[in-house]
């Protein structure tokens, strides 16, 4: 069964993947760092991560149980180039995929900002999450579920 696994505390796009993942029969894993009201599904689990208190927990715990052609869904940079070291999926809820090809130029670019941002050369954040956006997450996801299921078959 695909496995969608959400990095779920800031994530805006958690009800479009239950809706896509309830059409295509696949597991939800929302995993947290603190507790969050999730739909009451056989396929939704909900994981909460309070291990040594830590920010990162909630993706060290995605890290270890992820699979080949599981698909993260996560904002996190780090997150998505370690997931993919096990040949899992990345996409993030504006629906920028993440792969072996481009993850190099995208932890560059973020080490690049963060940089920037600390000598106070960008101050501003992400523009805010649009209509655009979520749709661009959607046919993002769509087609990664279509490339792991041509992939099993």
């Amino acid at each position: 069964m695909l496995t969608i696994f959400i990095d779920a505390d800031a994530c805006p796009v958690k009800d479009e993947v239950y809706r896509v993942a309830k059409r295509v029969q696949a597991k939800v894993v929302v995993v947290a760092n603190q507790w969050m009201r999730v739909p009451l599904e056989d396929w939704i689990e909900l994981v909460v991560v309070k291990e040594a208190g830590g920010l990162d927990d909630a993706d060290h715990h995605i890290v270890e149980v992820a699979r080949p052609d599981d698909i993260i869904v996560t904002d996190d940079i780090i997150l998505a180039s370690r997931c993919l070291e096990k040949g899992a999926r990345s996409v993030t809820p504006r629906g920028r995929i993440f792969s072996p090809e481009n993850i190099g130029e995208a932890l560059a670019s973020r080490e690049l900002m963060a940089d920037l941002r600390e000598a106070g050369t960008i101050t501003g954040g992400p523009a805010p999450f649009a209509k655009k956006d979520r749709s661009n997450f959607l046919q993002q996801l769509d087609q990664m579920i279509q490339e792991v299921r041509r992939k099993r078959r």
